[in-house]
């Protein structure tokens, strides 16, 4: 045994790590992927997930290899799920997962291993890089990549260069935390992502790929698939908006106060005056206007499109928090009365029970974006005016120090 396969085997055993490979119908490759993971380490589970092919027949040879044959097919997702639940009861903390197709190199196992030595915290999760503009790479491969990749960082603010890679280590203690309802390919998105908001560290690890057509037999179905997979990210898209983002934004402000969180994330921004600025006068146009119960989504993908500070505009959308609601109806429903050259006024009292009769709902609409450019534009030169000066504060004691 050579030095660098012993010292792999101290860390698999000192990290309580095994490897787990799901397969279906890849009879032809699972031999050659499985004799290559042997060489690195023996904690190997396998789970066949209802092979038709000769996956029986060639796992026969490898008795001595902890496996679970599953009697029909339902999904990577499920076999992942079920390769985990093995792991944990033999005493496991970490998986590194190897698909059976045949396109990643067991022999960059000892890359996972030792990153996760060097790891300050145990609490990640690492997904193999592929060169995807390799010559042969499918084009197809290259642009679910992309797409995932975008989504991944829309729901998480995390950018991975490579999200859909099957060569992945796992903290499986973590992930025993989490629910999970998906059960088919889409499972490996969905598992990043809840484990990047439960706080998992997610990372990219440079990996070697090989794509050989002529043996390598891919289960993905371009349509049905991509559907699924578009679904749970629109679903994992709403989460992020309405729960996720909202909720560590308040995270971060109650850890470490208003002001230090004022004076650090917002004041100490490197964003120049007025960029600062007009993410301000967005956040306060977007929280004082009639939508809603979309503000989230409207003021994070505006920040997006207009490259703005999204945690300023975040910020300052919440002037529609609760106990200020009643008196921003009240307010557009006043000045939407005055511009409509109304004769009567609401009072306070009956507001929600004049809007829930649909009455006075053109008034307020009016009186709403009226309401809503009037104090972004005042809230943004206000902004654009204090920052300005702090800015020019700040470089004059620079200079001067």
């Amino acid at each position: 045994m050579s030095d660098s396969r012993s010292q792999l085997q101290e860390m698999m055993q000192q990290y309580k790590c095994c490897v787990l490979v799901p397969t279906y119908n890849n009879g032809k490759t699972l031999k050659r992927v499985l004799d290559g993971i042997l060489l690195q380490t023996q904690n190997i589970i396998v789970v066949n997930d209802g092979a038709t092919d000769n996956t029986a027949e060639v796992l026969k040879e490898y008795t001595y290899i902890h496996q679970v044959h599953l009697p029909e097919n339902k999904g990577k997702g499920n076999a992942l799920k079920i390769g985990f639940g093995e792991a944990v009861s033999k005493g496991f903390d970490f998986i590194i997962t190897i698909d059976s197709d045949g396109q990643h190199y067991p022999e960059d196992i000892p890359v996972f291993m030792e990153a996760l030595k060097a790891e300050e915290t145990k609490n990640v999760l690492y997904i193999g890089s592929r060169n995807m503009r390799q010559a042969d790479v499918p084009g197809k491969s290259s642009f679910g990549n992309k797409f995932s990749n975008f989504w991944f960082w829309f729901e998480t603010g995390t950018w991975l260069t490579d999200t859909q890679c099957g060569f992945r280590l796992y903290p499986i203690h973590e992930l025993k935390k989490l629910n999970f309802i998906t059960p088919k390919f889409e499972f490996e998105i969905e598992v990043i992502v809840k484990a990047s908001w439960s706080g998992t560290l997610v990372k990219n690890l440079p990996v070697k790929i090989s794509y050989d057509e002529k043996e390598r037999v891919t289960h993905f179905r371009i349509v049905p698939d991509f559907t699924r997979i578009s679904i749970l990210n629109t679903f994992l898209v709403l989460i992020a908006l309405f729960y996720i983002k909202p909720r560590d934004f308040f995270r971060r402000i109650r850890k470490k106060g208003i002001k230090k969180f004022l004076t650090e994330d917002i004041l100490g921004s490197d964003d120049p005056p007025k960029k600062k600025a007009l993410s301000i006068a967005l956040g306060l146009f977007v929280g004082l206007s009639p939508f809603w119960g979309f503000h989230t989504l409207l003021v994070l993908g505006g920040a997006f499109l207009l490259k703005l500070n999204k945690p300023i505009a975040f910020a300052f959308s919440n002037v529609s928090l609760p106990p200020f609601i009643p008196f921003i109806l009240y307010g557009g429903l006043q000045i939407g009365a005055w511009i409509m050259g109304e004769e009567h006024f609401f009072a306070l009292d009956n507001i929600a029970d004049n809007l829930l009769a649909l009455k006075g709902i053109k008034t307020y609409l009016v009186g709403s974006i009226f309401l809503a450019i009037t104090v972004s534009i005042i809230g943004g030169f206000m902004g654009y005016f204090t920052l300005s000066q702090i800015a020019k504060r700040k470089k004059m004691t620079l200079k001067n120090g």
